[in-house]
């Protein structure tokens, strides 16, 4: 697999390219990063204290002209500007970014229609799994429960709640037969009355470096059931996105997320 790797100098996009250069299945095809980028020109893996021979480049439509996929975990205005450039390549797609608005993701929608993308907001298999238990525990805990989803993440994180602490809210909502939409609560503050029990409620920490943590609470009379992921490192998002790759390797349309990647429907 000819991988691409999107925001090469950042955090995510190190730890992309670190696990991309140690799979035997995968080879490290190109390194994008902003033009106006510091480390444009520089050997994607000299972090790691070794040469790929593949340099960081500003110029994505060239980079992507030698790959077979593009990871990018950028923002979400980036990813549309690549997502145009992979559907006229024919370069699949696996989206780890967050923050999209509806009117974007109707555009990943249309463009799946010619291209496969893997689109979810936490590419780690621990989380997936997360997910699927958290589906089960609703239709369980469906009456007499208060849902709280509580996030942390570092302090560098631009978007709230995380796109896994609300893709957390939307599985506990279609499992109990709600719309997020409709019950979410993001803030408290000042006299709100007493909570409506038809509501989840989402609780956002940001602060000094930690990876991502999410817990949801389900609340009832004289017991609490909490399901929780902690990340100590962002590895686990990596070898998702790559475990992703391989699984789109033979589809050439369609848009999925890591649910379908590990056969969880």
């Amino acid at each position: 697999m000819r991988i691409a790797i999107a925001g090469a100098s950042g955090r995510m996009g190190r730890m992309l390219i670190e696990a991309t250069t140690r799979d035997e299945g995968a080879q490290l095809a190109a390194a994008l990063d902003r033009p106006d980028s510091p480390a444009i020109g520089e050997d994607a893996c000299a972090f790691l204290g070794v040469k790929s021979g593949v340099l960081i480049r500003g110029d994505v439509e060239a980079a992507l002209a030698g790959a077979d996929f593009l990871i990018d975990f950028t923002r979400p205005e980036a990813t549309l500007a690549h997502l145009d450039i992979c559907k006229r390549l024919g370069v699949k797609m696996i989206i780890g970014t967050t923050g999209f608005s509806e009117a974007q993701r109707a555009q990943l929608a249309e463009a799946s229609k010619e291209l496969a993308i893997v689109f979810a907001p936490n590419m780690a298999v621990g989380v997936n799994a997360v997910f699927k238990l958290l589906d089960v525990a609703a239709r369980i805990l469906n009456s007499g429960y208060d849902i709280e989803v509580i996030e942390a993440h570092h302090r560098m994180k631009v978007d709230a709640p995380s796109g896994t602490a609300l893709r957390m809210g939307e599985v506990v909502a279609g499992a109990l037969g709600r719309s997020l939409t409709d019950c979410a609560i993001y803030g408290r503050e000042g006299h709100t009355g007493e909570r409506d029990a038809n509501t989840i409620g989402f609780a956002t920490v940001r602060g000094g470096d930690i990876v991502g943590d999410h817990t949801v609470l389900f609340a009832g009379i004289g017991e609490r059931v909490e399901i929780t992921h902690k990340a100590a490192s962002r590895m686990p998002y990596a070898l998702g996105s790559l475990r992703a790759a391989r699984w789109l390797v033979d589809r050439s349309s369609g848009l999925y997320d890591m649910q379908d990647v590990l056969g969880l429907r």
